[in-house]
């Protein structure tokens, strides 16, 4: 399942590996986000060549829409969006409480109506994991409940008893599963991966407690909720250091929702395997494009007639064949084009960042690259 290769010797950042039943995951790693079954703007071979191993879906969207049963008369997620790499699905609980309307909170799940059309729905731990095991999805999350920053510690502990609540329920539904097996596929015997979610909010021994409880319930990874919600840079950094070094070295951690490339560094160097985060397709649909030591910001007149590539040494399909006066004018006519270039480079930079990440750590000079990357990266020009 995970395969721990190398601790990096001067600092905390780990090499692995991650099997499943859609082939295996190098680590650490990035996963594009592919909220409703697609990552916006990009196509699949985009995404291939880009080198992403792993996409992430979201449960709460594909059951609005189209619906789980769509999917499985598909034949699955896989099938349905033609991907043949593995999918992580997120539970949907995060959309839920940010999303949804009219929402109620009940220990035996969350009740709201749909931010689509306003009709009522309830969830419970069991739904959610049952929805994606209809999804077929590789890694699947169970629903938590999350909390914004700041947060009082009674509203966090209580929030936090019901998300190990629902883990424990989650974790029973999945206790006699069967072996994942798909048409493209020769027979397997990978099951669907079921993580548990650390929350907690900015309180220590909260999260402490909370590792404690889902280790002892026992997942096949662990995810580290509930940071980057509106918490400053420095406490994100405490809460993430704290509580990876409190999880199973044996296990996969993946760091929810975050981030730049400066904080998936530093997160690296704590320890943490997995990554997820819209930013570089939103970026990219703003026209913010990510290169070395930065940002680009494509929109700007200063590009009007710049006939370098968007990152000069990248090996993106937009940066071997257009430019950024090209690009700024595609942004400036309202052109989807200009869209989906910039979307493609900023996924191929997250992926070539994990690549060199995952290579400075086999070759013991991580700390030394992740100097480098904070030394030369710089605010961007106007």
């Amino acid at each position: 399942m995970f395969t721990l290769i190398k601790k990096d010797k001067d600092s905390k950042a780990r090499l692995g590996k991650l099997e499943t039943a859609h082939g295996a995951i190098n680590t650490p790693c990035f996963m594009p986000v592919g909220t409703q079954a697609t990552v916006k703007t990009l196509s699949n071979q985009d995404l291939i060549d880009c080198n992403s191993e792993i996409i992430l879906s979201n449960t709460y969207h594909l059951y609005l829409r189209p619906g789980i049963e769509t999917i499985k008369a598909a034949g699955g997620l896989h099938k349905f969006m033609g991907w043949k790499r593995p999918i992580l699905t997120d539970s949907g609980g995060f959309q839920v409480f940010s999303l949804a309307t009219l929402m109620k909170i009940k220990d035996e799940g969350v009740e709201f109506a749909s931010h689509i059309d306003g009709s009522r729905h309830f969830l419970t731990p069991e739904k959610v994991i049952e929805l994606q095991q209809g999804l077929g999805s590789d890694i699947m999350m169970p629903l938590d409940e999350p909390v914004s920053y700041p947060c009082s510690k009674p509203k966090a502990e209580a929030a936090l008893e019901r998300t190990h609540d629902w883990a424990r329920r989650s974790k029973k539904v999945t206790s006699h599963q069967s072996p994942v097996t798909s048409p493209e596929l020769k027979q397997s015997d990978h099951r669907q991966l079921l993580f548990g979610i650390v929350q907690g909010s900015s309180y220590q021994d909260l999260r402490k407690r909370s590792v404690e409880e889902l280790v002892k319930i026992g997942f096949d990874g662990y995810a580290i909720g509930g940071v980057s919600v509106g918490e400053p840079e420095t406490l994100i950094y405490e809460v993430t250091d704290y509580t990876a070094a409190l999880l199973p070295e044996e296990k996969p951690r993946y760091l929810m929702g975050v981030g730049t490339p400066l904080d998936i560094v530093e997160a690296v160097s704590q320890g943490v395997d997995m990554f997820d985060c819209v930013m570089p397709t939103r970026n990219g649909r703003n026209g913010t494009a990510f290169i070395k030591g930065g940002k680009l910001l494509l929109r700007s007149s200063r590009y009007a007639t710049d006939p370098k590539p968007i990152d000069e040494g990248c090996g993106c399909f937009a940066c071997k064949n257009y430019t950024r006066s090209y690009i700024r004018h595609l942004f400036n006519t309202e052109e989807m084009l200009g869209l989906r270039l910039v979307s493609l480079h900023n996924i191929y930079f997250y992926a070539t960042l994990m690549a060199e990440i995952r290579a400075a750590i086999l070759e013991n000079r991580f700390p030394e690259y992740k100097k480098n990357i904070k030394q030369n990266h710089k605010p961007p020009p106007g």
